[in-house]
């Protein structure tokens, strides 16, 4: 199989879909790979590199579109890239594609076989190729929200961990799974106050544990999570429903309640966004101002540091990549139904019911296309 790996082209996105080690491994399972020149600028990949691990290189992206049997990317693709996707090929990336109905449409009539990383599942029930994202976006959205609260920036002018004599900021977190955990973390380790509200009494019961009374843990209930907002300085939207457009746990009428100059990250942003104010931006324009609260709603936030990112994900990603271009994506799927829940379109169907139900589409069973 020739796999294809073009150059991210979102704003400020600078991860790619597979590093030269990743291209090696390919390489010496018998598949060929052709890498867009450029593609792995932004994590200090040069061309030579990947030439080294046995890549060929194209000039551009239609190139490697038109060429590939599959195309392994990061981030979902852009109108452009959906119109050089064609019938049978398979696409291999985040999609994100419960708030996005427009790249929904896109991929439906490119025919193409649209595997998301994001609701690939594993024998735990956990998303393995959505959690290493998770992390970084966990950890970054601490340090963004510290540099955020700064008063040049808009903010409160508190320091996140305060000093001798002076309280530090107190950061709720609006979710206790892999992102608000790693939040929790780093917020823990800047000295703030920290809380985290969660629905499962088994998880905020396990973090209690692991932070050893470190963090206040709150069941999260509407009261709770208002009563919560008002006393912070920070809040994380941390809330995932695989597949699914994420709920809005924090209304414009909750903004009133706030104190002025304190600051949302929502790290939800690429389901649709966790706070009803909130709307996606980029690295280059990261934040905007609703009732006197500070938003950040950068929807690749892992594409900051691209270096950590890119190697986190293709840790993750690589066993799924080898298994689809050895076997083909219906016999891996066949043999993997984790892998088989990654399949959101096939043949112009959606078969994620969840992305389905979010987008209010018809909804065919992948079984139905494995089984043919």
């Amino acid at each position: 199989m020739l796999i294809g790996v073009p150059k991210e082209i979102k704003v400020h996105e600078y991860r790619v879909g597979m590093t030269p080690a990743s291209v090696q491994e390919a390489v010496m399972n018998g598949h060929g790979v052709l890498v867009q020149s450029g593609a792995g600028a932004g994590i200090g990949c040069d061309d030579e590199a990947y030439v080294s691990a046995g890549a060929q290189i194209a000039a551009t992206a239609a190139d490697v579109f038109a060429a590939a049997d599959m195309i392994v990317k990061v981030k979902e693709p852009q109108p452009v890239e959906c119109a050089m996707l064609r019938k049978g090929q398979i696409l291999f990336t985040y999609l994100h594609l419960a708030p996005d109905p427009e790249q929904a449409r896109l991929l439906q009539k490119s025919g193409c076989i649209a595997i998301a990383y994001e609701t690939v599942t594993d024998a735990q029930g956990g998303l393995p190729l959505l959690a290493p994202m998770s992390e970084v976006a966990g950890r970054m959205s601490i340090q963004v929200g510290a540099a955020s609260l700064q008063k040049a920036y808009g903010g409160r002018g508190i320091l996140l961990g305060g000093v001798p004599g002076v309280r530090p900021a107190h950061v709720v977190v609006l979710g206790g799974g892999i992102s608000g955990t790693h939040a929790a973390h780093m917020a823990v380790g800047m000295g703030a106050d920290v809380t985290i509200l969660d629905k499962s009494l088994p998880r905020l019961r396990y973090l209690g544990e692991i932070f050893n009374g470190r963090v206040a843990t709150v069941y999260s209930t509407s009261l709770a999570v208002e009563e919560a907002i008002k006393q912070a300085d920070l809040v994380i939207g941390a809330v995932l429903i695989p597949g699914a457009a994420a709920p809005k746990l924090i209304r414009r009428e909750h903004l009133a309640m706030m104190k002025k100059g304190s600051v949302l990250v929502d790290i939800s942003i690429d389901q649709g966004g966790c706070f009803e104010t909130s709307k996606a931006t980029t690295h280059q324009d990261p934040t905007y101002e609703v009732d006197g609260v500070i938003h950040y709603c950068v929807a690749n936030m892992p594409g900051a540091v691209p270096h950590t990112s890119t190697f986190a994900l293709n840790n993750a990603t690589l066993p799924h990549t080898l298994a689809l271009a050895n076997k083909g994506w219906k016999q891996a799927c066949r043999d993997n139904p984790h892998l088989a829940a990654g399949l959101n379109v096939c043949d112009g169907k959606i078969t994620c019911k969840m992305v389905a139900d979010a987008l209010k589409l018809d909804y065919q069973p992948a079984e139905s296309f494995l089984a043919a």
